[in-house]
């Protein structure tokens, strides 16, 4: 299925707003989350990029569920790293070693479910993070309402994460055509609520 006009397009904004919030928008951060932000968005950039050029035929690459996890994983570091002091260093364990548990999962064969329910529970712990923790952060009066726009994307992000590990597995949950149809849509709502909500926070 090729990428359409429209689907360009939306991508192009993707990776410009993504590219923004790199440059402009992790400003004045501790080092752990900026380097955590700059890995989300920076991923998420190269991804758009790949896809403007190569299409939606990139996706059928082997290495899309790791790099799928990689923004969550990064962008629910930097916000714990930010907000949650205590949970720091745990945290950051568990980035790890998720990461290695997804990649170790992926290039090794292993019969049976584990390497879905590795991913399922990364990608689920993760995405629950950047989806939760905003909205928490902006109803207790911690950060403005409007960086509850921040936990908008992680349920986007979720929701998009999960349609292409699924996609990858073989056991999708819609058909392929509508989840590439939807994806560059999801992509780049995701990203502008990503960018509006951490500058509003």
């Amino acid at each position: 299925m090729k990428a359409t006009p429209l689907d360009r397009i939306l991508l192009l904004i993707t990776c410009l707003l993504a590219a923004y919030q790199v440059v402009v928008g992790i400003n004045g951060l501790e080092n752990v989350p900026t380097i955590a932000y700059t890995i989300a968005f920076g991923v998420l950039l190269v991804a758009g990029l790949l896809i403007i050029i190569l299409g939606f035929d990139i996706l059928n690459s082997p290495v899309v569920v790791v790099v799928s996890t990689i923004i969550p994983l990064s962008l629910s570091l930097g916000l714990v790293w930010e907000y949650v002091t205590t949970w720091r260093i745990p945290y950051l364990a568990f980035t790890i070693l998720g990461f290695l548990a997804i990649i170790v999962t992926r290039l090794v064969h292993m019969p049976g479910r584990l390497p879905t329910i590795v991913l399922a529970f990364v990608h689920g712990v993760a995405g629950l993070i950047v989806f939760l923790l905003p909205c928490i952060l902006a109803a207790q009066g911690v950060t403005n309402p409007g960086f509850a726009l921040v936990g908008f994307g992680g349920a986007l992000i979720g929701l998009g994460g999960l349609l292409l590990s699924f996609l990858k597995t073989g056991k999708p949950i819609v058909s392929r055509e509508i989840i590439l149809r939807i994806l560059p849509w999801i992509l780049c709502l995701m990203t502008a609520s990503f960018v509006a909500g951490f500058a509003l926070a």
